[in-house]
């Protein structure tokens, strides 16, 4: 049984992950929690310290959000057939966003976050700072981030930025490698470099310990040569039918460029195409 957490802020966007997580997890067992949290700094006098009490809390945030997560639940059995092995919980929290994801995941032992990303002009001015920026980057769990545009289809294709660095522990890979046999998609682990140059001893280790853990996949390796580690990507996307970018947070160096980047323009693949983002556990 999976346990899958869905921060929703009740906003479209938010409703188009949770829609993208019960069709990419129609075939599993899973337990869906959907999660609100009223931000911590609304309950602050602006010139005092003062914290609103208990019962002003529930009356004025909590009650509200416990009824639109009802009204989630409600779309939800309107929008989707009757699935017996999904079950859905809803929670209705007040607290620093973060602080609350990370005591979800730990005490629901969730498995993956899906969490809507927004904006058509790139993660830059929109992820960083913001709440799906802050999980991708400060909680320990696998995440799914869902562009605003993206739809579900089966994933054909999946792609994995490497720069062949591996400092990671390979188990890290292992969602990866569950959605590779799920889904039955093809991986097309690529290489980016900004000068063309061989790759050196310790690369060359790297490239073969990934060929031998995906080795049941088959999968392909592709090797561009780029200034800007996005255009990239954005080119690689374009060219071939690729449904999803798996990435491995530790790998700041790639994680960055790609999800964190200053050019906005021309770079499409931030609002159709879903990140997979993998954390080592602790």
């Amino acid at each position: 049984m999976k346990n899958i957490l869905l921060p929703t802020d009740f906003s479209e966007n938010s409703w188009n992950a949770i829609k993208y997580a019960i069709n990419f997890f129609e075939k599993e067992a899973c337990n869906f929690y959907m999660l609100n949290v009223s931000r911590f700094d609304n309950f602050m006098n602006s010139d005092s310290p003062y914290v609103a009490p208990g019962e002003t809390i529930e009356e004025a945030y909590t009650k509200p959000a416990k009824l639109q997560l009802r009204n989630i639940l409600k779309r939800i059995n309107k929008e989707f057939l009757p699935n017996k092995k999904h079950k859905f919980y809803t929670l209705a929290d007040y607290n620093f966003f973060i602080e609350s994801v990370r005591k979800q995941v730990e005490e629901k032992k969730i498995d993956f976050i899906v969490m809507g990303t927004k904006g058509a002009s790139g993660l830059k001015k929109i992820i960083v700072g913001s709440n799906t920026g802050d999980v991708i980057t400060k909680v320990k769990c696998t995440t799914l981030a869902i562009p605003e545009q993206a739809k579900f289809v089966r994933l054909e294709e999946i792609a994995f930025p490497t720069d062949f660095s591996l400092t990671y522990d390979i188990q890290i890979l292992e969602p990866l490698s569950e959605i590779l046999e799920n889904q039955q998609s093809t991986l097309r682990i690529l290489h980016i470099s900004k000068k063309r140059a061989d790759l050196d001893s310790d690369q060359h280790k790297n490239k073969e310990l990934l060929e031998d853990y995906f080795i049941h996949f088959k999968p392909s390796f592709h090797y561009l040569t780029n200034k800007k580690v996005e255009d990239a990507i954005q080119c690689f996307v374009e060219s071939r039918s690729i449904n999803m970018i798996c990435m491995v947070a530790k790998n700041l160096n790639y994680f960055q460029q790609i999800l964190f980047h200053s050019k906005v323009e021309a770079i499409s693949y931030h609002t159709e195409v879903p990140f997979l983002v993998l954390h080592e556990k602790n």
